[in-house]
């Protein structure tokens, strides 16, 4: 993922601080995130797709195509809604799908009842497992 951020920002001529004051966060968060040293939050990188005017998938790696997408605010309900779809459509338990994330089952919960946007992390996993578009779990298209 980290390339792609770089290349986005080099793409459009913008140093690190520069984007760092678009996006309100230091510079030295913009570095970690192009270095992989630190994962970029779901909501952060809602904002470079829409920035960017790309999908998010392209932006993780799950395709190729910068398709354009309409500029969007996440909305964490109907994230967490789209994954217990997931969810279901797998037959997958709270707790199983809690193992396969490494995490807890009240964890997993609180990301489906809207309470708490799910990890980046966490989407890229269930997209990646499941065939799913990050852009469709988040409500993108």
């Amino acid at each position: 993922m980290n390339e792609r951020l770089f290349f986005l920002r080099e793409q459009e001529n913008l140093t690190q601080q520069e984007l760092a004051e678009i996006f309100k966060v230091s510079r030295s968060l913009v570095s970690k995130w192009e270095r992989d040293l630190i994962t970029i939050t779901l909501k952060q990188l809602n904002n470079y797709a829409n920035y960017f005017n790309v999908s998010l998938d392209y932006i993780v790696g799950l395709s190729n195509n910068k398709y354009k997408t309409n500029n969007v605010q996440l909305d964490y309900n109907l994230v967490g809604k789209r994954l217990a779809e997931v969810r279901e459509k797998n037959n997958l338990t709270l707790r199983k799908l809690a193992d396969v994330l490494n995490t807890t089952s009240s964890t997993l919960s609180a990301y489906e009842t809207g309470k708490v946007l799910i990890q980046t992390s966490f989407a890229i996993t269930i997209c990646s497992q499941y065939k799913v578009s990050l852009d469709w779990l988040c409500g993108r298209k």
